[in-house]
């Protein structure tokens, strides 16, 4: 059976001297296999197509195992994240987060709605830390975690002063943190940018201006999430961790407009 799929490549992995396995995420069908026979050379008609990031239109001949793609047309390449060493570090831990989290064949279109928002993002230059935060917080559900992030988490108040529980997984009012001895202590607008980044679409928010402390604070919130509930560790987090440690070997752009948090 032929298939025509349209869908993002999350992954490649050689196979033999010219092929390529290719780990596609699609709107219609999910997380799919297939094999790019002769996708290693370059004078291949899919080598292009079978590069990570690609969003592109592929005919796949299924049987029985893994399918076969017989053809490729490029939708985006979103060429910027491959020029960019940062956007490529973002966009690598994203793509391998989507794939580590989903199963195999079963559709999802609003994981596909946003792992190409977010991809898009990186690739309009948007702040691809931020990005991958959202994406971070927005895949907690599909490693099975809920967060109570719209009321305390022990007596159901939306209102008062907030604080981030790893017992409870989501937020304790002040009337309930003796609840749990080793909560994280929120100010009001990290409370409200932990729920932005969990509830609202990548392409609503527009261009967060965030501080660097304040996008590391959340950041280790939700990876302790990952860690201690998921297990979930990802080989790209290395090196992102380099590009945190050694900025002198990465420099970055800087943005004037960054400097100041939204809704300071």
């Amino acid at each position: 059976m032929l298939n025509r799929v349209e869908g993002i490549v999350l992954k490649t992995q050689d196979y033999g001297e010219s092929n390529k396995i290719v780990t596609l995420y699609s709107r219609e069908f999910g997380k799919i296999t297939a094999m790019a026979r002769g996708a290693k050379k370059p004078a291949s008609r899919l080598a292009a197509i079978t590069q990570p990031f690609t969003y592109g239109s592929f005919l796949i001949q299924q049987g029985r195992g893994m399918g076969t793609m017989q053809q490729g047309e490029q939708i985006e390449s979103y060429r910027h994240i491959r020029e960019d060493i940062e956007a490529t570090a973002y966009a690598s831990f994203v793509v391998e987060l989507i794939n580590r989290a989903v199963e195999d064949s079963t559709p999802q279109p609003a994981i596909f709605n946003l792992l190409q928002q977010a991809l898009h993002a990186i690739a309009d230059e948007y702040d691809p830390e931020a990005i991958a935060l959202f994406v971070e917080w927005k895949m907690l559900p599909v490693t099975g975690i809920y967060p109570t992030l719209h009321q305390c988490a022990n007596c159901g108040a939306t209102d008062g002063e907030f604080s981030f529980s790893f017992q409870q997984i989501g937020f304790l009012c002040h009337r309930c943190f003796a609840v749990d001895p080793y909560i994280v202590r929120l100010t009001p607008a990290q409370v409200k940018l932990i729920r932005t980044f969990y509830t609202v679409a990548i392409d609503q928010v527009g261009k967060l201006t965030l501080k660097k402390e304040t996008k590391k604070f959340i950041k280790k919130i939700v990876r302790t999430i990952y860690e201690e509930q998921t297990g979930i560790r990802l080989k790209s987090q290395s090196f992102l961790d380099q590009l945190d440690r050694l900025p002198q070997y990465f420099p970055k752009k800087e943005n004037p407009s960054t400097s100041q948090e939204e809704g300071e």
